[in-house]
């Protein structure tokens, strides 16, 4: 079964980029360009993995997590945040809200695939 990521990113540049990388490395992308959008997503399919935005329309991306993260149905589901926001302090912030992981923006590409690799090795199988 092919590993499926979801990705919360409002910017139609970053989706983009993103996705193509993902893609191009053999994972099934899902997309959402809002909060919302992406919990329902997540809840719908059951990605092994959100790359979560944090500044987002409407609800921000840590919230999401939240709600995702108290959700029995998607509490497994490894969270990454995909973030401009590269202050001191920040990561700590994110990984506090439920973040699994931390990737700041601008992505470079080869560091983005490892982290991904890394998040998905130690998650637990799927169902």
């Amino acid at each position: 079964m092919t590993t499926q990521i979801l990705v919360v990113e409002d910017t139609p540049a970053n989706m983009k980029l993103v996705s193509m990388l993902l893609g191009n490395s053999g994972y099934r992308v899902l997309q959402a360009d809002n909060a919302n959008d992406g919990i329902a997503l997540a809840r719908e399919h059951l990605p092994d993995l959100i790359l979560m935005d944090i500044q987002l329309p409407g609800m921000d991306g840590l919230t999401a997590t939240r709600l995702l993260k108290e959700d029995a149905a998607t509490c497994h589901i490894k969270i990454v945040a995909l973030t401009a926001f590269a202050m001191k302090g920040d990561e700590d912030r994110m990984i506090a809200a439920g973040c699994d992981g931390y990737i700041a923006k601008p992505i470079r590409y080869k560091k983005f695939l490892e982290e991904i690799e890394r998040i998905l090795a130690s998650a637990p199988p799927s169902t």
